[in-house]
């Protein structure tokens, strides 16, 4: 589950290395995040350094940008449908642009399978499903 002020590891390639959540976009009155779910973010830490010439202008991320992720990794498990219960090490976000499509052109890392249809581009980008 992620709450306000949750630390959260980026896994595409937009240049974000940790991000904060801010805020939980939801339709109820949960107070927390699940896998699938879109937060808004801060960006806390860059990865590396980035050559300009790699990165378009489009794709450019900066520390103290505000952001749109969806949650693709979470450390509380959860039960599915079919009884199978799923639990990461980590919890890890992939940044977002307004429409739901991910700023970076690579994803590092599995992601979940609940992921494939509201997000399908962030799961064919991804190298495994779990």
């Amino acid at each position: 589950m992620i709450f306000l002020k949750t630390l959260l590891n980026v896994i595409d390639n937009s240049g974000a290395a940790r991000v904060e959540c801010v805020t939980i976009l939801r339709k109820n009155n949960r107070n927390f995040a699940r896998v699938g779910d879109r937060i808004v973010v801060v960006v806390q830490e860059l990865r590396g350094a980035r050559l300009l010439s790699q990165t378009s202008a489009a794709n450019r991320v900066q520390r103290g940008d505000i952001r749109h992720a969806v949650v693709v990794r979470t450390k509380k498990e959860w039960q599915r449908p079919d009884g199978t219960v799923v639990r990461f090490d980590d919890n890890a976000c992939v940044l977002i642009n307004k429409q739901g499509e991910p700023v970076g052109s690579r994803i590092m890392g599995v992601v979940a399978r609940e992921l494939a249809s509201g997000y399908s581009k962030i799961a064919s980008l991804a190298p495994k499903l779990v």
